[in-house]
């Protein structure tokens, strides 16, 4: 079906808020097939909010609309979905006495406000809230099904999920099928030139998602929904992996790319530990976001300094005199004393000028070394990174983990017979 957003609030359009609803539904709307082709925000106000339905009602098969549904004299869509239906209001006594006894549960007293939320278009099909004190409801606007929702995540979500895909799933026969890779490591330019062709050969539709610093790749499939769907959209996905090489797609769906490092350390029954300068703790801050990483994650040091990289990390002093801090041979040591120190099978270690001051003429700022130790050894790489201080330390915190990911993968697996 071809669908449209609607995010009502005067708080959305002057940005004292962030609308997450539209990319919520947006996306659940998408995996289950329909075509999201128009997401509009408008402020509260009665006449915009009754015109941007028409407007959306005369070019779409369904509209999701949140916001607006409180008690306040603001809130003004039910009002506006009327006008657009070219209905009324009429009061409905069964969802009255649930807003008056959900107070009462509270020990409060409804308010003569609280009853313009039992006010909906007439005809409308009432949606129940259990989480709130305002309902929904659904009526035609132009060719479309409009669907009225709150806007509070915590109350628009369940209500999406149990009545709004329903109601959808029961008109559609075409279905989708979406596989998500997650990549880091090349532009999102170069990522979409090597995917050229994929969709006229598979039958997809490949769609990009840049998340800082890692690129989305997209691939969508419709059609009957079942095997034969997923196996298309499969195929293409391991073309896709295969373009691309697996050193830059590291996971699908929401695995990011410290968790897949931690499943190949949980497979060979291995822990890290990071030693880091440059990126001020941002490895270990990427390790233990997912839970249960201490099963693998042992500890870190952040050493800033040459004193504390000798004292901490056993960083010979001549090693610095000679090459520096920012240099391969300690990003090596310092790789190689936090295996050693901190007592873990694998280490990663950063070292680099983030900027905007430090740089020299040989060592400009985004030059940065990583280095990674494990029983096979110490291997480095050498990196030059663009953009601000942030972006910087991101950039290599990112690469440190895929250089520990890749070392890891190449250490045999245990033998489990």
């Amino acid at each position: 079906m071809r669908a449209a957003l609607l995010s009502v609030g005067t708080e959305l359009v002057r940005g004292e808020i962030v609308d997450t609803n539209s990319a919520y539904l947006a996306a659940r709307l998408t995996e289950e097939g329909h075509e999201v082709l128009a997401a509009d925000t408008v402020a509260d106000d009665l006449d915009r909010v009754a015109a941007t339905l028409r407007r959306l009602g005369d070019a779409h098969d369904a509209i999701v609309c949140t916001g607006g549904l409180g008690p306040t004299t603001d809130d003004l869509t039910t009002l506006a979905a009327a006008r657009a239906a070219g209905v009324g209001l009429q009061r409905d006594p069964a969802s009255l006495a649930v807003i008056r006894a959900r107070m009462e549960r509270f020990g409060r007293v409804m308010a003569d406000s609280n009853a313009k939320q039992a006010d909906f278009p007439i005809g409308a099909t009432i949606l129940p809230n259990p989480h709130g004190t305002a309902p929904g409801f659904e009526v035609r606007v132009g060719t479309a099904r409009a669907f009225f929702l709150p806007g509070v995540p915590r109350e628009m979500k369940p209500m999406f999920e149990a009545h709004v895909l329903p109601a959808l799933r029961a008109e559609g026969t075409e279905g989708s099928f979406q596989i998500r890779l997650r990549t880091f490591g090349l532009p999102e330019s170069t990522v979409n030139d090597r995917l050229a062709g994929i969709e006229g050969t598979h039958g997809v539709v490949l769609g990009y998602r840049a998340h800082f610093p890692e690129i989305e790749v997209k691939v969508l499939g419709r059609g009957a929904p079942g095997p034969a769907l997923e196996r298309q959209v499969r195929a293409a996905a391991d073309e896709v992996r295969g373009l691309l090489g697996e050193e830059v797609v590291f996971g699908e769906g929401e695995l990011t790319l410290a968790a897949a490092l931690g499943a190949e350390l949980r497979t060979r029954d291995l822990t890290i530990g990071t030693a880091e300068s440059c990126t001020g703790g941002q490895c270990a801050a990427l390790l233990t976001a997912d839970a249960g990483s201490s099963a693998y994650f042992a500890g870190g040091v952040v050493c800033y300094s040459n004193q504390l990289k000798v004292a901490l990390l056993g960083v010979p002093e001549a090693l610095l005199a000679e090459h520096g801090a920012v240099s391969e041979p300690v990003a090596r040591a310092m790789a190689a004393g936090a295996r050693q120190r901190l007592g873990v099978r694998v280490a990663v270690a950063t070292t680099g000028i983030a900027g905007p001051s430090g740089a020299t003429e040989t060592k400009p700022v985004g030059l940065v070394h990583l280095a990674v130790a494990t029983s096979a050894g110490v291997d480095a790489r050498q990196l030059g990174f663009p953009g601000s201080r942030d972006q910087v330390q991101r950039l290599a915190a990112f690469a440190a983990l895929r250089l520990a990911r890749d070392a890891v993968r190449a250490l045999p697996r245990p033998d489990l017979s």
